[in-house]
């Protein structure tokens, strides 16, 4: 059993900590969250049903951890110290680049759900349109529609940086 658990830590802990680093956009409490997460997997492994792919099951601990945090914290964005320029027009290069990585994140945080989550899975939490359609109990076509919509909204938005 340590042994899976440890198979499953190695496997997915980067996963899981760029998800909540794409949330939070705070290396600290992106760790933080993430050791969290894996304490709850461990504590709660033999209720894993497996009809999700366990780094979606890992990646849904870790959002409700982080907005359990958000709760305790009443944490927000200080919209004055983020940086006003962006150079790049794609959206994922963007959030590469320290500058305007901010400014996505932003973004990202004001975007409406499904797209902000969606968004987030797919770019950090590398999941495929089939993982997130069947995490949203939808399919993979409205994944990606809904991905490609949530880009052109975080594209539309980098404008006003610019």
């Amino acid at each position: 059993m340590v042994t899976q658990l440890e198979d499953i830590y190695n496997k997915y802990f980067k996963d899981v900590f760029l998800y909540v680093y794409s949330l939070s956009g705070d290396k600290h409490i992106a760790e933080d969250i993430t050791s969290e997460t894996f304490m709850k997997a461990l504590t709660s492994l033999d209720s894993f049903r497996g009809d999700s792919d366990i780094r979606v099951w890992l990646c849904q601990i870790a959002k409700n951890s982080y907005y359990s945090y958000l709760r305790k914290r009443k944490s927000f964005v200080d919209l004055e110290s983020l940086p006003e320029q962006a150079n790049e027009d794609n959206v994922e290069q963007e959030i590469t680049t320290s500058e305007s990585s901010m400014n996505v994140h932003e973004i990202i945080q004001n975007l409406k759900e499904p797209y902000k989550q969606v968004f987030t899975l797919r770019v950090f939490g590398e999941l495929s349109f089939k993982q997130i359609g069947k995490l949203f109990a939808k399919s993979d076509n409205w994944a990606c529609v809904t991905y490609h919509r949530a880009r052109e909204k975080i594209k539309a938005r980098l404008e006003d940086y610019r």
